[in-house]
């Protein structure tokens, strides 16, 4: 089976033969087993968020079922906090604490985590990160750097504090713990929904939709939605490695890594069906989408999967029910102090 860009031309990928039950992200085995053993292990410490049926006229669609996966009500707004507390829980953190780079996110669920489990935390964004995130990791009482001109810039230099302080890295996306943690999103849903048929899940650096892919392996088509001023996964699967892409546009503060992770990329190849473009004018009406339908403020990442499904760039098959992650609540879009 071929997996193609829907948004575009060409076949992008060949459907690997990775064994069944695990992954092998260049030697680290991501097994369900183990996604199994990490989500009991995070119980304690993350939100089981809600998922809510919507009904599939409203979005102009008939003949199939959506449900809606609210990852925004995690902790710290994102499904973010459930990489952070994996990391924490599943490594020696040292006297310097943790550091991390982040468009926004990330950084706001390490802080969080940082904070709830007593360590420091030193975050990196990059100057496009919305006030909302800046605002959010200080609230935790991480020591922030803000400066660079992206995620790639910020990254850079974290990893120059690391190198210098030693402090314990986490990644936002490229680590295997980070994935472990995402994919106990994909066995909460499962347990909550598990007549699902297809699941769309936003792409950045792929760690949301690598952790759920590496869950459900091939059980559920998994599709992964990336805006097309950011195609970091697109750009992989065609070239079969992780490779350089545009990072701009409405998302840019949460889904513009420049390229997917190399631990990622086997399971995007393995495990994601296909990968879907949207417009930024697309990702906008969804997020007004979800205020109007459901009243759910979403910022533009965590829209990105929805608009996939509202504006016709992936149309589910007849009687599919299809899942829609929506993961990302750190914006200032409501402004209660002019109501």
């Amino acid at each position: 089976m071929k997996r193609t860009a829907e948004h575009g031309s060409g076949s992008v990928a060949q459907r690997g033969g990775a064994p069944a039950g695990r992954v092998d992200a260049d030697g680290a085995m991501v097994s369900v087993e183990e996604i199994a053993d990490m989500a009991g292990r995070l119980r304690p410490h993350v939100r089981h968020t809600p998922s809510i049926e919507v009904r599939a006229k409203d979005l102009g669609l008939s003949n199939c079922r959506v449900t809606l996966k609210l990852e925004l009500h995690q902790h710290s707004g994102s499904f973010k906090a459930r990489g952070a507390f994996a990391n924490l829980l599943n490594r020696a953190v040292p006297p310097a604490g943790v550091v991390a780079a982040s468009g926004g996110n990330h950084g706001a669920a390490v802080a969080y985590a940082a904070e709830q489990m007593k360590v420091h935390a030193k975050i990196f964004v990059p100057i496009v990160s919305s006030p909302s995130k800046v605002a959010r990791i200080r609230q935790y009482g991480a020591e922030l750097v803000v400066g660079g001109a992206d995620y790639a810039a910020a990254l850079a230099a974290s990893e120059a504090w690391t190198h210098q302080a030693g402090g314990m890295p986490v990644h936002a996306f490229d680590q295997r713990e980070t994935l472990l943690g995402t994919g106990s999103l994909g066995m909460e849903l499962e347990g909550d929904v598990p007549d699902l048929t297809a699941l769309l899940a936003a792409v950045g650096g792929g760690g949301l939709v690598g952790g759920i892919a590496a869950w459900y392996q091939n059980r559920v088509a998994v599709i992964g939605v990336e805006p097309e001023n950011s195609p970091t996964a697109t750009h992989a699967l065609r070239a079969g490695r992780p490779i350089d892409a545009p990072a701009s546009g409405l998302a840019v503060d949460s889904l513009a890594p420049r390229r997917v992770g190399r631990l990622v990329f086997p399971i995007l190849r393995d495990f994601v069906d296909r990968v879907v473009l949207v417009t930024d004018e697309e990702i906008r009406r969804a997020q007004r989408t979800l205020w109007d339908l459901v009243r759910v403020v979403a910022e533009p990442g965590g829209a990105c999967a929805f608009a996939a499904l509202l504006s016709g760039r992936y149309r589910p098959s007849p009687g599919a029910h299809v899942g829609v992650v929506v993961s990302g609540g750190n914006t200032t879009a409501v402004d209660f102090d002019r109501t």
